[in-house]
């Protein structure tokens, strides 16, 4: 067990279930509006309709508390729905992107051990043993009386839900989150904002943590969410339209879309069509750029936010911005911790004591990763009994230091990276590219290419015995293994890696070699770019 080390409290929490709270909200606001999608818009009491409906077929096909169950297809209002069933049953949502490779999604849904999948446009692609079936469709509205939620099971230590992150052995693992870390979000989200109502888009992906941020914190303060076009998250021209085409009050976004949004609106004429109040950051740190300070100036009426958190600890801490944004610190702090978290800090280094490695402990801590024992004892560790009643916490990786009680994030103690806002092991790459013919060894490092931008180049040495390598086959397989954000632009063929003194690949001089390339320009056969 560690030492005492020095930590902040977020103070006590006592958060209701999520599950009470949505059934109150839905009562009280059954007629308004809860859900919106492209071919839809729902009522608090539509939506209870169709969460029951799902949840009924759930327990006919013999889903219990503890169950799992899989769930694919577009964004829309018929994945909320049969998530909130899920959960309402007590069984636990494991959520399937269906952009994702399908090798990568075959392998989520085995080892997450789902018995069931429902989807909700198409069957899906990938193979699957378990039972299958289209999502139910909504009740027809003619129904008369109130629609009550179904009975739920809440307990707090009953998982929500199985997200997957970036692995470092080429493949995604899972992550649990239980109620009590859900539970507490949920209501610190709802409170936390300028109101609890707010008009919020659906801008994150199935399988990010926010995702259930965006869609808990509104539905139980009584909002209604918008569920965004797809293509709107590529196209921060079309978003903005969006945004004040839909009266929406309240977005959730990652560092490089708001830097790519704040950009846009640079050059608009008016931002008066913006209904924005409240702007919330996760993902990385953020740097406030000239062209983010006139966004804020340009909206007084809206606030942004920092959030900081992980798949395995959901929203550690918060930090408001104030003051004129000509003022805002250029690196803002990541904040103070939430009620009912712990932040403790380990320096690692004798020579920085104000520097360490923040731990999470407390209300935010997942129950851990699935099928990792191995991985579960290096990062959730034992402690000794804190002054707030904690004998366990999470290895965040990130280094930090504290400054007047607030959190400032310094950087990364391993290897893990954000990239487009998504949280990036690039050794999950090595060891996919390690995987192609050829390669012999593989790093993959991340370049700051221009401010606020970040992309993944990957170095490889290669077998000349085995023929001529081919980076763009290379790139096109590590497409069918792997995320978007994970894939590296480029794939560069190098003599030989350089090394450090104890004779491991230096990253770091690999990082300098490609980005001398990269400003260069220079290419050849055996590089993709």
């Amino acid at each position: 067990m560690l030492r005492p080390l020095p930590s902040l409290w977020g103070g006590p929490a006592d958060p209701p279930c999520l599950l009470e709270a949505l059934a109150a909200t839905a009562a009280q606001r059954s007629d308004e509006i809860a859900v919106c999608d492209e071919g839809r818009e729902l009522t608090y009491r539509e939506l209870s309709r169709w969460i029951g409906g799902i949840a009924a077929v759930l327990v006919e096909q013999g889903i219990r508390p503890g169950d799992r169950v899989a769930i694919t297809g577009s964004r829309s209002a018929a994945i909320v729905a049969a998530m909130l069933a899920t959960v309402y049953v007590g069984a636990t949502y494991v959520p399937l992107d269906a952009d994702y490779p399908l090798k990568r999604l075959e392998h989520m849904h085995t080892d997450s051990g789902a018995g069931l999948l429902l989807y909700a446009d198409r069957e899906p692609a990938f193979t699957t043993r378990a039972r299958s079936l289209r999502i139910p469709p909504m009740p027809a509205s003619a129904d008369q009386g109130e629609a009550a939620m179904p009975p739920h099971s809440c307990r707090p230590d009953l998982p929500v839900y199985i997200i997957y992150t970036s692995g470092s052995t080429g493949l995604p693992k899972g992550v649990a989150l239980p109620h009590r870390s859900i539970d507490n979000m949920a209501h610190w989200q709802r409170s936390h904002s300028v109101r609890p109502d707010l008009r919020t888009a659906q801008f994150t992906p199935l399988n990010f943590d926010v995702w259930f941020q965006e869609v808990l914190g509104t539905l139980c303060g009584g909002g209604t969410l918008v569920i965004m076009p797809e293509p709107l998250r590529r196209d921060p021209i079309a978003l903005l339209d969006w945004l004040a085409d839909n009266r929406i009050e309240r977005l959730f976004l990652p560092y490089v879309a708001l830097n790519m949004l704040t950009t846009v609106a640079a050059a608009a004429d008016s931002l008066d069509g913006l209904a924005l109040q409240e702007v919330n950051l996760g993902g990385e740190q953020l740097v406030c750029t000239p062209v983010l300070r006139d966004f804020f100036r340009r909206l007084p009426g809206c606030r942004l936010n920092i959030h900081y958190g992980q798949s395995e600890s959901a929203m550690v801490s918060a930090h408001t911005l104030t003051g004129p944004p000509e003022e805002w610190p250029t690196l803002p702090p990541i904040g103070s911790p939430l009620p009912g978290c712990e932040a403790i800090i380990d320096p690692g280094d004798q020579d920085e004591p104000g520097v360490g490695e923040l731990l999470v402990a407390g209300l935010p801590l997942s129950t851990g990763y699935l099928n990792q024992p191995r991985l579960n004892a290096a990062r959730y560790i034992p402690l000794d009994l804190t002054r707030h009643g904690h004998n366990r916490a999470f290895r965040t990786g990130d280094l930090v230091r504290v400054e007047d009680g607030v959190i400032h994030y310094v950087g990364r103690a391993d290897n893990e990276v954000k990239i487009r806002g998504v949280r990036v092991n690039p050794l999950e790459v090595d060891a996919c590219l390690l995987e192609q013919p050829g390669v012999t060894e593989a790093v993959c490092v991340p370049l700051q290419v221009a401010e606020g931008s970040r992309q993944l180049r990957a170095a490889v040495t290669v077998d000349t015995e085995e023929g001529v390598f081919d980076a763009g086959r290379a790139l096109a397989a590590l497409a069918d293994l792997l995320p978007g954000p994970s894939v590296p632009v480029s794939v560069t063929v190098l003599p030989e890696l350089p090394r450090t003194p104890s004779g491991k690949a230096d990253r770091k001089a690999v990082a300098r070699t490609l980005a001398g390339i990269h400003l260069h320009g220079q290419t050849s056969a055996q590089t993709g770019v």
